[in-house]
């Protein structure tokens, strides 16, 4: 086949009719021509959707090794890693969605805390995991290096221990990645 009767077969195809899997993702902003990122912090960027596999009991993981906020008091920017682990029960964040909320901090000025703070209780209206842990890594500004820890956890037996455990062992870099290759 020549390049240009490639190039005609493709012209000529008909879209088909949408698929059980492009109708479950009609609803999400991704894959839009445009992505419009947010200049301020908004929970409502936030989507969630179905966990095919509610009955597994299974950990994700998101590391943002790029998150930035402001200083309330200065202005200045705050540089961070951000790491969520949950286990998910009905619904999982949407990736796309979730790094453009995360993109929304870059101009908001709060604590170091306050944003893991929100980060989690965001996360976990949205989803209502099971469990949810969110441990900010901030660079060191001024000599010294803010490690904020927020978790959450359902009102099942089993995660509200595991909630329990994991606040009474944590230590920087114990469940976010080892601090000889943090920087």
């Amino acid at each position: 086949m020549k390049k240009g009767d490639k190039m005609a077969s493709k012209s000529t195809r008909q879209k088909s009719p949408p698929t059980g899997r492009q109708k479950e993702l009609k609803d999400f902003a991704l894959g839009e021509a445009q992505t419009n990122y947010p200049t301020t912090y908004s929970p409502k960027i936030l989507e969630a959707f179905d966990n095919k596999n509610p009955s597994s009991k299974a950990w994700t993981t998101f590391i943002c090794t790029e998150f930035t906020s402001l200083c309330p008091k200065t202005a200045q920017p705050d540089f961070a890693k951000i790491f969520i682990n949950y286990i998910a029960d009905k619904k999982m964040v949407e990736s796309k969605s979730l790094k453009l909320y995360l993109f929304g901090f870059r101009n908001h000025g709060d604590f170091h805390e306050d944003c893991v703070q929100k980060i989690c209780n965001d996360l976990a209206k949205l989803m209502k995991p099971h469990y949810l842990e969110v441990i900010g890594e901030f660079t060191p500004r001024g000599g010294i290096a803010i490690f904020p820890f927020s978790s959450y956890s359902s009102n099942e037996k089993q995660f509200v221990n595991l909630r329990e455990q994991r606040m009474l062992n944590y230590a920087p870099g114990k469940y976010s990645m080892d601090l000889s290759k943090l920087y």
